[in-house]
């Protein structure tokens, strides 16, 4: 299946994930129709879209059935994007139970009455957990999720496979391994540890490691990541399957926090603090499967997706004065912030 100048529907579609997944799309030539309910997504992160092709927003709830058959109506493709996110589930796990699951069943019913051509569920790599074993982490490494968020991601896949057995839809899951870069959000619960770590280094403060820093991700820079969706929404070999998207390089928090450090051009160490709960130990993808099938290999590596990210957060927060607010305003440890 070709992608270009179909009719995409992308839940979530205002986030950091989702609104570069938008980009891609229209300039694919796709008519695109988002859903976002705003919560966490801006409207104005579609403006690149819009000014590049036909991009339709969508201000609803996918948890309101009603909405979701009209949003799918017509549709060809669906991105299912939309998500709450990790540490929100530490505080607040029947949000992620009701939005991680109980969304993507909504959207999943909507979606079997209509004729789509495919129905791609964006995962995430929490649902592994640590990895258990040697090397990096393929499609078939158990899956024993650390917490709400990994379960209710994971308990998504099984809804959008079950419809593919079910209903015969063409369900394909995308796993991406820890998406960083443009309009990722750097305050709050949604706050990542890059952008916050740039926020502090940008104000002069040193960034701050939960844990001892020997945790491991697999950074993939999300113009890598939504090259990846969409190469295995197009993949037909993939239907009723799963694939993971990652750069393939294990990396320590410790070497991003360096990294970050000597992108913003401060000489600081990190400063430690206590571990998150249920924190993952290792992450490393296995991206055999993504590169054999849809011929992928992520492009960007992490200390030029790094300076990336930085010149365009500095490009779009010039006022050192803000950035020292936003620091300010991030004393909170990332799994006790409330909600705002």
């Amino acid at each position: 299946m070709r992608i270009d100048g179909k009719r995409v529907l992308v839940t979530g579609g205002a986030g950091f994930i989702g609104s570069n997944l938008v980009d891609g799309l229209a300039a694919r030539g796709c008519a695109v129709r988002v859903v976002d309910d705003l919560s966490v997504g801006r409207e104005e992160n579609l403006a690149d879209a819009r000014a590049a092709g036909d991009v339709e927003f969508v201000h609803a709830d996918i948890l309101d059935r009603d909405a979701m058959n009209d949003a799918v109506d017509g549709i060809d493709v669906v991105f299912h994007m939309a998500v709450s996110c990790l540490r929100v589930s530490l505080y607040d796990p029947w949000k992620s139970h009701d939005v991680n699951a109980g969304g993507t069943l909504s959207v999943l019913e909507a979606g079997k009455e209509q004729p789509l051509e495919r129905f791609v569920y964006c995962s995430s790599s929490e649902i592994y957990g640590s990895a258990r074993l040697e090397g990096p982490m393929s499609e078939d490494h158990p899956a024993e999720p650390t917490t709400v968020y990994g379960a209710s991601k994971l308990a998504g896949e099984r809804y959008a496979l079950a419809h593919f057995l079910t209903d015969q839809m063409p369900v394909t899951v995308v796993r991406p391994f820890n998406t960083y870069g443009y309009r990722e959000h750097h305050s709050g619960p949604s706050g990542e540890v890059i952008p916050k770590m740039v926020v502090r280094a940008l104000a002069g403060r040193a960034p701050v490691i939960f844990g001892d820093g020997r945790q491991t991700r697999d950074f993939t820079f999300v113009t890598d990541t939504v090259r990846g969706l969409i190469a295995g929404c197009e993949a037909d070999e993939l239907v009723g399957r799963s694939v993971n998207i990652a750069y393939g390089r294990e990396v320590t928090i410790r070497e991003i926090a360096e990294l970050v450090v000597r992108a913003c051009g401060l000489d600081a160490e990190p400063e430690y603090t206590d571990p998150r709960p249920a924190d993952v130990a290792r992450h490393f993808a296995d991206i055999t499967r993504a590169r054999e099938i849809l011929g992928y290999q992520a492009e960007i590596p992490i200390d030029e997706g790094i300076e990336r990210y930085v010149a365009w957060f500095r490009e779009r927060h010039p006022d050192t004065d803000e950035i020292t607010a936003m620091a300010e305003r991030e004393a909170l440890r990332n799994w006790e912030a409330a909600p705002r």
